[in-house]
Order: C-alpha cells, then structure tokens, then sequence
C-alpha cells in the first residue's frame, strides 16, 4: 500500500474529539491534541528550527536505519535535514503539548538527529516544571547512532539553554539490550530512529518490560511502509497494549490496564 492509499484510508476512517467515547482519549484529543493556546515556548521551537534551516554546512552522516528516500549521498547539508528528514513544525507543537500534559518524569529518545523534536520534549519538560514548580530532576535522555548529527543538536540545545537532555552516541541496540538498568523508569518514549519493521519490532520488545501503567510509547511514521504498517499492526495486537491511537504520522501506545482494548484513528 502506498503512502497516499494509507492516508486516503486514513482520512476515512479518522475522527475527532466528538467522535471518540473513551474520556480518556477524548480528553487527551480535546485538551491536548487540539488546545490551540499560542504558549510562547513555541517561538523557541520557531528559532531552534530556522537556525538550523539556514545553515548550509554539510556533515557526514552515518545512517544505521532504513535509509532515506530523499538523500543519495551520506554528505548531506544540515539545512536540507532540517527541511526533509526532521519533525514538521505541526508535529514538534504537539509533541510539546504531549509532554506537557501528561508531564512525565522521564523521557526516552531513540534518534535524535538534529534535535528538533529533542528540542520539543525539552521545552515541554520545562513547561511543566513552569507550572507545577516541581520534579527538577525531570530529564531526556537520547540516543544517535550518528556522532555528527547528535554534536550538532548537542550545541543547538545549549546554545538555546535546554539542558535537560543526556544525549548518548550509540547503536540503539547496544543500549537498549540493558534497558533494565538504564530505562525502567523512561515513562515516555519517542520512537524516532529506524523506520524498519525488524528494528522496530526489536526495540519494542526489549524496552516491554520497562512499562508501568502511566508508560506513553510514541512511533514514528507507521504508514512509512507496508512494513511499517505490519509492525504497528503486531503492536497494537500486543496483549499488553490496551489503547493505541494512529495519528497518521505516529501511532501513539498506552499500556492503562483500566482501558478496555480500544484503537483509535485520530485526526491530529
């Protein structure tokens, strides 16, 4: 199935907040997923964002994942990245929104690239700690197989003062086959680093026993591919998933034994 039959599928299948009956999900769609408050962390998303649109060095990139359907070369312009392989402005708001209403303690990453949904988890930890005046031990941590990008995100974030953010260089893998020791308490992860249904499908199984009740597990680009499609069909199968909800471009997971098995189709 291409990527135009999945979204014209998906179009017709979707529903917003009125079309949802669980008040779990309705709330999460009605008060976070469309809350349209202009908060003003959005305009250091903008600037973290064009900075990084207007830098036209180029860096070697080591590319672990599925490749790209963009990119010939692994000599690529970070400006070009930024405006083909990174997270859309839309979808860096509402991830900032996802963190700062669920208000995790901490965050996993796997695949930071430039950080520019890095840069979104961060100021949505910020956010909340604005709010609630608590938790300052909240962090990220992120994972990059690729040292050149990582270094870049990495300078991006302290020049705009995130500093909430462990960025790590590693196979995925690598780290995540001692998820015990260093994740078991990551109650959000962003999915964001190897769009294949094997890598996907293994990440998924070795971060399973971290989960709580309160876990939030975030994929990238389900509809990337038919395959993409597969996985994210075998994870909402997974008997220890109890809601799932397909944006389109992410499939988004929760594991609240409360919740009867529902899925989702939402318009986002």
């Amino acid at each position: 199935m291409t990527i135009l039959k999945s979204y014209l599928n998906f179009l017709w299948n979707s529903k917003n907040q009125h079309g949802v009956h669980s008040p779990f999900v309705y709330n999460l769609v009605a008060n976070c997923f469309y809350d349209t408050t202009n908060y003003p962390k959005y305009s250091i998303l903008k600037e973290y964002r064009n900075s990084l649109l207007q830098n036209k060095n180029t860096i070697e990139v080591t590319d672990f994942g599925a490749g790209s359907r963009v990119f010939k070369s692994n000599t690529r312009a970070i400006n070009q990245i930024a405006k083909n392989a990174g997270i859309s402005r839309k979808r860096a708001e509402l991830l900032f929104r996802i963190v700062r209403y669920f208000q995790p303690n901490t965050i996993l990453e796997i695949g930071t690239s430039l950080g520019l949904a890095t840069s979104a988890l961060s100021l949505g930890l910020e956010s909340k700690m604005d709010r609630a005046k608590l938790n300052k031990d909240a962090k990220i941590v992120s994972l990059e197989g690729c040292f050149n990008t990582m270094e870049i995100a990495k300078n991006q974030c302290q020049l705009y003062n995130l500093n909430n953010i462990n960025f790590i260089n590693t196979k995925f893998e690598d780290y995540l086959s001692n998820c015990k020791l260093k994740t078991e308490h990551c109650q959000l992860i962003y999915f964001d680093g190897n769009h294949s249904k094997k890598a996907t499908l293994e990440y998924f199984e070795l971060l399973i026993p971290t989960i709580t009740n309160d876990s939030i597990w975030i994929f990238d680009d389900i509809h990337w591919s038919s395959d993409m499609e597969k996985a994210w069909k075998i994870i909402k199968n997974h008997p220890k998933v109890t809601v799932t909800i397909d944006t389109f471009q992410w499939g988004i997971v929760f594991f609240r034994i409360e919740q009867e098995k529902e899925h989702f189709i939402v318009r986002a």
